[in-house]
């Protein structure tokens, strides 16, 4: 059951009517709801646009980090899965909110924070793209190069000019493109495997099993890092499924796409930093690729590279937009932007991306995109415990949605309580924090392990569930006329 605006109650649209969805190739939708007559899609789209999301380079760059910064080949493996379920299921979580709501993830935010307080995390998460944007570029920059046989540079613009025609054309090409990749990508990955664990005995790497708790916890916060970092933006893509889609499938879908594909990705990225070591390091792309020797299958390898990093980085390049309209219509209380202002903005964010890696990106990639994925962690663990206490626990799930637009509505313009659980939420973890740039106090009695992301989700959480317990929340869920 759902109430209008007016809280008359009807009963909710069937999915039959879902079928008049728009054929347009270009969307036309921004961050504003998106009405049952243009809900489209089913949960298998989900589980392949996450699965070949994360059948990547960067994905495996990453996981071959727990091997390259200390770690066994056994505990990595097992850290790296234990990361990526919990991770997994707080990013899944996230992505069942979008068939419900049926808005971009970071519009809810105005919940918890206002709508003027929501630019706080909407600010940091732009920060977000921008650096994952810049990373996928270096890499796939490398493979496009030598693809076409052009340099870095000119690999990179070019790569760039690709995200942004994706981007613009909007959410049915991104779910295409995840389709595509997920095929080419388990495919691809499978000759990997087989190419380079030819010759070598898998029981003698899995022997390689020495527990040290610092390099152990650094492999589930690399993969834990990786699958919350995707909370901010995953409802996006989630956002056209029909309101009848149970959330319990679309939350399978999205976490099991994600995590398995991300696991092949991190096994195969620790294999191969187990086994190569020097040969592997700064030299990821040649690595991979040379395993196919020459030919055909080296072009099927850099055309893989490319395709993984292009799906992901136009994922990047359109949840920047969805969170740069969201800054923009919360002061003037628009539910929407036009077409000309979005690709403004694509054009924009993508473009500061292609200046990181070109600047840069290039040198010392490993370890500089390891701090990177683990300080932002500190910013949007926070978040994500907050929202989905507030939308699970709280108001249980009854949002009033035409007052996420309204900064004199229900969730006004500054949510105080949820700004300083935040903010609290964000400087509990910073003791706790080591990374190569920041040490937190607490880091070196710890044994130099990083535990601030454990940190960061559970206390937020039992802190906004005590200030926010008694939010007046609508009887129903309430959406637009």
């Amino acid at each position: 059951m759902e109430t209008s605006t007016s809280g008359s109650v009807s009963p909710a649209p069937s999915h039959a009517k879902s079928g008049a969805a728009s054929p347009n190739l270009i969307e036309r939708r921004s961050i504003d709801y998106i009405p049952e007559s243009e809900r489209h899609g089913s949960v298998t789209s989900q589980f392949t646009l996450w699965l070949g999301a994360n059948l990547q380079i960067t994905a495996v760059v990453t996981g071959a980090l727990a091997v390259v910064l200390g770690g066994d080949v056994f505990w990595s493996l097992i850290g790296l899965l234990i990361g990526q379920i919990v991770g997994g299921a707080v990013m899944a979580l996230h992505g069942a909110q979008g068939p419900q709501l049926g808005l971009p993830q970071m519009i809810s935010s105005r919940v918890q924070f206002g709508v003027y307080g929501a630019i706080l995390p909407l600010l940091l998460v732009c920060i977000m793209y921008v650096g994952f944007s810049a990373g996928g570029m270096v890499l796939s920059g490398q493979a496009l190069g030598h693809l076409l046989h052009i340099d870095n540079t000119s690999a990179i613009l070019l790569f760039s000019g690709m995200v942004i025609v994706l981007a613009t054309l909007g959410y049915r090409t991104i779910h295409v493109m995840g389709r595509l990749s997920s095929i080419v990508g388990v495919g691809a990955f499978l000759y990997l495997f087989a190419s380079l664990l030819r010759g070598h005995d898998i029981s003698a790497l899995l022997q390689n099993c020495h527990f040290g708790m610092r390099t152990f916890l650094l492999a589930v916060s690399l993969s834990a890092s990786w699958q919350i970092a995707y909370g901010p933006y995953v409802a996006d893509y989630s956002r056209y499924l029909p309101r009848s889609t149970p959330a319990f499938k679309t939350f399978l879908a999205v976490g099991m796409g994600s995590v398995v594909g991300t696991q092949i990705s991190m096994v195969f990225g620790v294999f191969a930093a187990a086994l190569a070591g020097d040969r592997f390091a700064g030299h990821e792309v040649s690595f991979i690729v040379d395993l196919g020797a020459s030919g055909a299958v080296a072009v099927i390898l850099y055309v893989t590279i490319v395709l993984g990093k292009l799906t992901v980085t136009t994922l990047n390049a359109y949840g920047s937009v969805m969170s740069v309209a969201a800054i923009l219509t919360g002061f003037g209380g628009q539910r929407t932007i036009s077409s000309y202002v979005r690709i403004f903005f694509i054009v924009l964010m993508v473009g500061l991306s292609t200046v990181l890696a070109l600047s840069a990106g290039q040198h010392d990639f490993l370890r500089k995109f390891s701090a990177f994925l683990l300080f932002l962690l500190a910013f949007l663990t926070p978040w994500s415990a907050i929202n989905l206490v507030d939308y699970y626990f709280v108001v249980k799930e009854r949002y009033d949605v035409p007052a996420l637009f309204d900064p004199a509505g229900r969730y006004g313009r500054w949510n105080v309580k949820g700004i300083v659980v935040y903010v609290l939420g964000v400087g509990v973890q910073m003791p706790f924090i080591a990374t190569s740039f920041y040490t937190g106090a607490l880091v070196k009695a710890l044994g130099g392990v990083d535990v601030s992301w454990i940190v960061g989700l559970i206390v937020p959480a039992l802190l906004y569930s005590l200030v926010a317990r008694n939010s007046q929340a609508p009887e129903a869920l309430i959406l637009p006329d």
